[in-house]
């Protein structure tokens, strides 16, 4: 049998995975951009994987059986507690119906994802219903119930895996991943965010780097508010990919979070979605580069519901299917006339890009790059290589790199 090139994971059923109406986090998000990848004709001849729900099996993987049995009977309290049993039925996570079946699907998406890859079937699987990063062994955190890709992590170190990076891009640091592997050497977790002094979860420092046989296997890259295309995309290439080829994965996992955008209202930092698009591609070479091509990814945080999340995740849709959209691409009239029903009052994009500029300089070396004279890109600059040199030190002796040496 042939090995497909890239899956698509989709089912209406995460669709499910739907708070309160005034909850930032809307499935209209998903919807969109799977009409849109339609409307721009991406998914002809792509044949959708419908996953089943993940069973208890599955998430006790992760979390404990208290936990699941408390997600599976949640009712709504009485007001909103301060401190609410488990995480469940605080605004970040207010209880909603058949919480427990929606949640499941989306981690039975990831999982079907994994099995796609590891049983040959294809190289690349997506699923942007995914990237419940901040959910916890035992609570609700973020947004998040149960974590997917730290499920679907753990099923495929019993599935053949046992050299497998994490890479996450979203604005929030991947805080749930990486303590579910914290001192698990076989597994790589890198988190690119924004700083934890300025952000929830506020975690996500250079000097956690992992415990014990896994010390120098947490990475995170933790940037200031305001950073930009420019410099977010230096920062990632001076750290992922010489943590990456040092740490010899068989599979990539990403998870794919937009909320790095500069539209984005829960945030901070001004990536654009040519930015975002950017990043995207970069994780697929890292995966064609040392993982024979293998690559999950999984969606997360974006909040830009209608003109952010379905045009960068339309991206990310086509990069894992090798069918690029350039982003001066018009956007589809009939997908326009569509979300115009839905959503009259929102200024719809007509490119599928914002025009940001994706050009930066490669980091080389503490003090290497000269000022240009432009203050707000000198000071945004330096803002950037002492985040880079923080982690580069923190970590990259630990894995037999040179932290100093920009070819490490």
């Amino acid at each position: 049998m042939a090995t497909a090139t890239g899956t698509v994971v989709w089912t209406d059923r995460f669709l499910d995975y739907a708070w309160t109406p005034q909850h930032p986090m809307k499935p209209a998000r998903l919807k969109f951009t799977m009409a849109l990848a339609e409307s721009l004709g991406l998914l002809d001849g792509v044949e959708r994987l419908e996953p089943a729900a993940a069973d208890v099996a599955d998430l006790l993987r992760i979390h404990t059986p208290a936990y699941i049995e408390a997600v599976a009977h949640a009712t709504a309290p009485v007001g909103l507690p301060l401190a609410p049993d488990y995480g469940l039925g605080s605004p970040d996570n207010p209880i909603f119906p058949r919480m427990h079946q929606a949640a499941s699907v989306i981690v039975g998406g990831t999982l079907a994802a994994a099995r796609e890859i590891a049983e040959g079937r294809t190289r690349r699987a997506v699923s942007i219903g995914g990237g419940m990063h901040h959910a916890m062994a035992d609570s609700a955190a973020g947004f998040c119930i149960y974590n997917d890709a730290a499920v679907a992590i753990s099923w495929l170190l019993d599935h053949g895996f046992d050299r497998i990076a994490y890479i996450d891009v979203d604005v929030h640091h991947g805080d749930g991943v990486q303590r579910a592997f914290y001192s698990d050497p076989r597994v790589l977790t890198i988190s690119i965010h924004q700083h934890p002094a300025t952000l929830w979860p506020n975690t996500g420092w250079p000097e956690e780097t992992g415990s014990g046989p896994a010390e120098g296997t947490a990475i995170n890259l933790a940037v200031l508010p305001g950073t930009r295309d420019a410099q977010w995309l230096r920062g990632f290439h001076a750290v992922v990919p010489g943590a990456v080829a040092a740490f010899r994965p068989q599979i990539i996992v990403s998870q794919c979070g937009v909320d790095t955008h500069r539209e984005d209202p829960l945030a901070d930092l001004e990536l654009t979605v040519d930015g975002q698009r950017a990043a995207f591609l970069a994780m697929r070479e890292l995966a064609d580069r040392h993982a024979e091509g293998r690559w999950l990814a999984v969606g997360g945080g974006g909040y830009g519901l209608v003109r952010v999340v379905p045009r960068a995740w339309t991206h990310l849709l086509a990069t894992a299917l090798d069918r690029t959209v350039a982003p001066e691409t018009a956007v589809p009239q009939d997908w326009i006339d569509r979300v115009r029903v839905e959503a009259p009052a929102v200024d719809l994009p007509w490119t599928m890009g914002d025009g940001g500029d994706i050009a930066y300089h490669r980091w080389d070396g503490p003090g290497g790059t000269g000022e240009t004279g432009d203050a707000r890109i000198d000071r945004a600059q330096r803002a950037i290589d002492t985040a880079v040199l923080a982690t580069r030190r923190a970590t990259f002796g630990l894995l037999g790199l040179d932290p100093e040496d920009p070819r490490d």
